[in-house]
């Protein structure tokens, strides 16, 4: 099923605005190979030269750039097809391609950026210990409301604390984001610079069952 929808939104791309029906960008992956991650593509080909002029003019905007790695609200590098894509998460479908590959997981910490390695710090062997995942601890914390120093936070503390049944809890809680993101899970904690996240206060945000009863601490990893 998942090939005919992947065709359909492949062809619906095309037709929404000039440039391929695919995004493949480099990202940090198991041990900090580098890999290339698939996606549609949801931007306009001319994106960065786009966000350049936007920031440049937008001082807020550029605040927000530099504290969350992304806008929020709005990015005028985003096409109309491209927002419905995220909206539902769609884009995300080509990354089965990096998982039958191996370079990704379903569950796991967000695939970084070579750039952002800089700003992942001491965290940074411990995210990297892991596969990335098509989702993931932070994707279901709030995301759009957390800081990338504050996701790196969440992220490590997912890899160092990961059972099954963490898993299983992202699984279930990844359904509820993408259908009611709108009253989705939302962390308990606070999106500001300032905040240094616990494991008690992570643990509690993820559910009373698992922050009651801690489960034995063990490494994500894999195989290479």
């Amino acid at each position: 099923m998942t090939f005919p929808i992947c065709l359909i939104v492949g062809i619906l791309i095309r037709l929404d605005s000039k440039g391929p029906a695919f995004y493949v960008q480099e990202r940090l992956g198991y041990r900090g190979r580098s890999f290339r991650c698939i996606k549609f593509r949801t931007m306009r080909v001319e994106g960065e030269e786009v966000l350049a002029r936007y920031l440049e003019s937008h001082p807020q905007a550029r605040e927000e750039w530099r504290k969350y790695a992304k806008l929020r609200a709005y990015d005028p590098r985003i096409t109309w097809l491209g927002g419905f894509l995220r909206r539902w998460t769609i884009d995300d479908l080509p990354q089965l391609i990096n998982v039958l590959k191996g370079e990704m997981s379903l569950i796991g910490p967000r695939p970084y950026l070579p750039h952002e390695l800089g700003r992942i710090g001491f965290d940074v062997h411990t995210i990297l210990a892991a596969r990335p995942g098509m989702t993931g601890f932070w994707q279901v914390s709030g995301r759009n409301e957390l800081s990338l120093e504050d996701r790196v936070k969440l992220e490590s503390w997912y890899v160092r604390s990961w059972t099954p049944w963490l898993d299983c809890i992202v699984f279930a809680k990844t359904f509820r984001v993408v259908l009611f993101p709108e009253n989705g899970f939302r962390s308990q904690v606070a999106a500001d610079n300032s905040f240094v996240p616990s494991e008690e206060s992570i643990a509690d945000a993820v559910s009373p069952a698992f922050a009651a009863e801690p489960s034995k601490s063990m490494r994500h990893t894999v195989n290479a």
